[in-house]
This record gives C-alpha cells, structure tokens and sequence, in this order.
C-alpha cells in the first residue's frame, strides 16, 4: 500500500502492534501498513486455514479445480434443461460459481426459498455494465466445491425448478 493511502486510513481498533504510548493518555499510530495489525488475533481461524492449506496441498490444487469446474458444467447442464431457468454465465473459461434466474422470481425470493430448504445460495447485485441477466438488477448465485458431490448439484436443480 502507498504511504500517502495509508496515511489518510484510520485503523478500525488501535493497540499495542498498531501504535506506540508516547504518554499516560497519549499515542502515536505507525505511519507503515503495521498500524492495521492488531495483537489479538484468531487463533482457531489461523490453525484452521492451516489445516484447510494441508489438505487442499493433499488432494492437489488441479484435482480441486477439475472437480470443482466438473460440478459446476454438470450444475450449468442441468439448470439449463429445466423450463424457466436461465445461466448467466459468460466467458471462455468458467469457474465454480454458477449465476442464474428462474423466471418469475427475484434473485432475492430464489435465495430465501432456497435457504429455506437449508441450500446456501447469494444473490449478486449486477451494476448497469452488465447486461447478461436480460434487464434483471440480481442473479442467483451457486458456489461449489470439491466437497460437494451430484447428489447434492441434482438436489439443488430440483429445488431450483420446485
């Protein structure tokens, strides 16, 4: 980060990383990125990435990738088989995150219904350079992972069209 940005940003909390007593009720926060550390810190959430590092390391970063652009062409297939349903995807080579529309139902009412039957899905606010959802201001979005199986895409298709 330039100094001159770092300068003009506040740190959300200050502590003993972050700046130094000059005095009983005086201080001075660091003029480098250090001003935004902070001494408490999420322990079980750092043992947790490492153990997540691990594992992703164990399976392989391309077996994750394949697996997880396999679900998302066979989630993209099948949503675009059921009537009403439409993908939003675009570009050549497309990643684990599937937008969409059932017709006749906000972005927002897909997801709550969704959630409803415990299926995690977001709505995403589209700005007005994209016009790929046909004059809609949303699209639903799915993520997958390599931890999801069919079972689960075939699951969420049905729920979909419900």
């Amino acid at each position: 980060m330039r100094r001159v940005t770092i300068e003009r940003l506040e740190p959300p909390f200050i502590d003993l990383h972050a700046a130094t007593w000059t005095d009983a009720d005086t201080y001075v926060v660091r003029d480098d990125a250090r001003r935004f550390e902070n001494w408490e810190r999420f322990i079980a959430g750092q043992i947790g990435l490492g153990v997540a590092a691990r594992y992703a390391m164990r399976v392989g970063i391309d077996a994750i990738e394949a697996r997880v652009k396999a679900l998302a062409t066979l989630l993209r297939r099948e949503l675009a088989k059921r009537p009403g349903v439409s993908v939003h995807d675009r570009g050549v080579e497309q990643c684990g995150i599937v937008s969409f529309l059932k017709d006749g139902e906000a972005a927002g009412k897909t997801r709550d219904r969704l959630r409803a039957m415990n299926i995690n899905a977001h709505e995403a606010r589209l700005s007005r350079l994209d016009l790929s959802a046909g004059g809609a201001d949303a699209l639903v979005r799915a993520s997958l992972h390599y931890y999801n199986d069919e079972s689960e895409v075939e699951r969420f298709v049905r729920a979909v069209a419900g």
